[in-house]
């Protein structure tokens, strides 16, 4: 429970107000009133309806989809609690947009993580909180502190109560190179042992599993990674684990399930038997499955931001 003297206030925009809702009960507080809208020109409109003067803000909005109409409103609204002399302003980004676009893969391409992240400072953000960058090293974009939590301290608990304590049998994998550091930690934590799918990306969106590093044969399976697309590259990982590696059966998790595209028909037609994500990104009922877990992030970000507010160490989270 938040008991400094200075005033916390908590707002958020239309990307994922549930998810700010619920991050606010888990402090014991209602969310800040304000009004964000469209002008009849399409321009991003955002009234604050409560003093901040003085006040420790933090901002609640994901980057996802509608990604540029959802990263104006954070911009706007930090912005206008900024210019209403608000003591400081936390922007918290469970899902952080343009993750991808991290460097130059190829000769005049733009590196546009850096440049949101240059906006963000701008606008007069004094701080970022986000979860599971999809390149840790964004956090070396930013000018100010930027506390990137993580998806496996909530994951992980979910899979050992699953399985029990028989763990003999369990295989995390990674399904690409990328997500080996991630899928590591995981394997580590959970002290089983890694396998690895290598493929290769001829074109954005589209994956080609090459070859199974690590016995799976016989085993059941957990797949790691950070975000769920289009699910390209999840389900051709997980078939090869049957089809090529003789694994037993697949599961799979993520932090963000951006779902997009056939996302929800490449995961209905796998052999994944459950998706296990995070309500970083909402739901709707367009990507409703019945492989699909969802687990909920709030008590995480409410014990940092209380953290933050207190001055106290965020870095605990990560244990």
């Amino acid at each position: 429970m938040i008991n400094r003297g200075k005033e916390i206030k908590i707002f958020t925009g239309n990307a994922h107000p549930q998810l700010a809702k619920h991050i606010a009960t888990e402090l014991g507080m209602d969310l800040g009133e304000n009004e964000v809208g469209i002008f009849s020109d399409g321009e991003t409109s955002v009234s604050i309806k409560e003093s901040v003067r003085g006040s420790d803000v933090f901002v609640v909005q994901s980057t996802c989809k509608p990604v540029n109409n959802n990263l104006m409103e954070i911009l706007i609204m930090i912005d206008a609690c900024k210019r209403a002399s608000a003591g400081r302003v936390t922007a918290v980004i469970p899902y952080f947009g343009y993750a991808r676009q991290d460097r130059k893969a190829k000769a005049r391409d733009p590196i546009s993580a850096k440049l949101v992240a240059n906006i963000l400072s701008k606008a007069g953000a004094d701080r970022v909180l986000t979860m599971d960058l999809h390149a840790p090293q964004i956090q070396g974009f930013f000018d100010i502190p930027v506390d990137n939590l993580q998806g496996v301290p909530i994951l992980m608990p979910y899979f050992m109560k699953k399985f029990g304590k028989d763990l003999s049998n369990i295989v995390v994998s990674a399904p690409d190179l990328g997500a080996v550091t991630r899928s590591r930690k995981f394997a580590e934590k959970m002290d089983l042992p890694l396998a690895i799918v290598e493929k290769r990306r001829p074109k954005a969106n589209v994956s080609e599993v090459m070859n199974i590093i690590g016995d799976v044969r016989d085993k059941t399976v957990i797949l790691v990674d950070d975000m769920v697309d289009t699910a390209g590259t999840l389900t051709n990982s997980a078939n090869a684990l049957v089809e090529k590696g003789g694994a037993k059966e697949v599961y799979a998790c993520a932090t963000h399930g951006v779902l997009s595209g056939p996302a929800i028909e490449r995961i209905e037609n796998s052999v994944i038997k459950e998706l296990v994500l995070l309500d970083t990104i909402p739901l709707g009922e367009e990507k409703a499955c019945d492989k699909i877990t969802v687990l909920p992030v709030a008590p995480v970000f409410a014990e940092a931001i209380e953290r933050i507010y207190e001055e106290l160490p965020v870095s605990t989270l990560f244990a």
